[in-house]
């Protein structure tokens, strides 16, 4: 008996109205499982760049890392091809899947290259299909087939550094489009017993459960964490008032800063990319309509604008306090100009390396009563309410006063951050090098 390698990316095949990627690949453990597979590794979840244009919600790629004996190769391929038919919103004006079947045990250099590029940046369908042709890999797209893109990117993206995982369960398909009912009380207590080793799990702000998806798509819940063992203790916690169909742990990169690319100087941004920039805060932020809040920063090659909106909570509220002069670190997808917009980061972080002092300029006191001096017009000098003296050759004087912010790094509010971004609870956790956690082990049905 011969027992191959093979890795199944996909992508592409939900709606902004139905259907999710996830449940996908959930559904093909079971599948592929009855076909005698062996799974090296967890399901990967993959979230590319979000800020993509064409992306649908979450931009999620996933790959499953199979060892199978030859002579079911034909069938796992034609179960993976009827599975994402039947389920992808194939009617959906933007809905492209496109699958791909690498059959390798090691993914190429080139490969994982490609994929970092699909995280950080903006990668082409024709690129793809030449790395694809490269390494005689197979795809199969479906209308315009741009799911190869993230097929071939999920393949290539191994997981190998920093890492997460999450446990999504899935609800009954009679519950598809109705609210979801769990305990919220519960999940509360279940984010205070795990922490700091599951996030995301509520907002304390608006004291709002945030793991439950709020469109029509099959999951009922999804939970975060370091490890296999800790999500699976986290969704033990969680009192349900619905039926889950299944679940399944996923591997991915969640909450890690991937998408986060630094640039050396600011005229190196660009549309649509996630970038890590540095400047001096070059105009005093700005409230607009909505609470939004507007500044740039500025270094010796150009000028942009950052932006912190109203649903990014305390991130808004610092980026209020900022001062011109101050030296900042930027975090956040780049919004492309339009006719009546500049170059925008979308904030998800902000760094605050150096602050500029706050300089309060002050009237002189009265000589002979002590009172605070009134200017009597601009180099005119000053007189005394009280006493009635006029001053002609004294000056203001200035003070330092107390800024209102310290120096540190501050992220958007839990119910704003994507999927990606790292929150303050993974400091510190981060992995580093190539390991997995735990083993897989009765991982797919409650």
């Amino acid at each position: 008996m011969t027992w191959k390698t093979m890795h199944i990316g996909f992508d592409d095949t939900d709606s902004t109205r139905k259907g999710c990627t996830t449940y996908i690949a959930a559904l093909l453990v079971e599948k592929l499982q009855k076909l005698g597979v062996s799974f090296i590794d967890y399901p990967n979840l993959v979230r590319l760049n979000p800020n993509v244009p064409w992306k649908t919600r979450g931009n999620g790629a996933l790959c499953l890392r199979i060892q199978y004996n030859e002579h079911v190769e034909n069938e796992i391929k034609e179960t993976v091809i009827s599975t994402v038919e039947e389920q992808a919103d194939l009617d959906f004006k933007g809905t492209d899947p496109g699958i791909v079947f690498f059959q390798r045990a090691k993914i190429p250099t080139i490969v994982k290259n490609f994929a970092k590029n699909a995280v950080t940046g903006i990668v082409n369908l024709k690129d793809a299909l030449k790395l694809l042709r490269m390494f005689e890999a197979e795809a199969v797209g479906f209308k315009n087939g741009r799911g190869i893109i993230g097929g071939l990117a999920a393949v290539g993206e191994t997981l190998q550094g920093d890492h997460t995982y999450e446990i999504i369960a899935y609800r009954a398909p009679e519950n598809y489009g109705l609210k979801r009912r769990v305990d919220e009380a519960s999940i509360f207590k279940m984010d205070k017993a795990t922490a700091p080793y599951t996030f995301n799990n509520v907002d304390f702000e608006k004291r709002r459960v945030i793991i439950t998806p709020r469109g029509p798509d099959p999951i009922l819940f999804g939970i975060r964490g370091e490890t296999p063992e800790i999500v699976k203790k986290a969704f033990l916690m969680v009192k349900l008032l619905e039926q889950v169909e299944r679940w399944v742990i996923f591997r991915t990169n969640h909450g890690t800063d991937a998408h986060l690319k630094r640039v050396n100087n600011l005229s190196e941004i660009k549309p649509y990319h996630p970038v890590i920039a540095r400047g001096a805060v070059a105009s005093n932020p700005v409230v607009i309509p909505r609470r939004h809040v507007i500044f740039s920063i500025k270094d010796a090659s150009a000028q942009v604008d950052c932006a912190a909106y109203e649903p990014t909570g305390a991130l808004r509220k610092v980026a209020r306090k900022l001062s011109v002069g101050d030296f900042v670190e930027v975090y956040g997808g780049v919004r492309a100009p339009s006719k009546d917009k500049p170059l925008t980061v979308n904030l998800e972080k902000i760094r605050l390396l150096k602050l500029a002092p706050k300089i309060i300029s002050h009237n002189p006191l009265c000589p002979k009563c002590g009172r605070r001096l009134e200017s009597m017009g601009k180099n005119k000098g000053f007189r005394c309410e009280k006493c009635g003296s006029r001053y002609v050759d004294l000056r203001k004087f200035e003070t330092r006063g107390k800024r209102e912010i310290k120096k540190g790094l501050y992220i958007t509010s839990a119910r704003s951050q994507r999927h990606l971004t790292k929150p303050f609870r993974r400091y510190g956790l981060e992995k580093c090098g190539k390991r997995l956690d735990g083993m897989i082990e009765e991982w797919h049905f409650p």
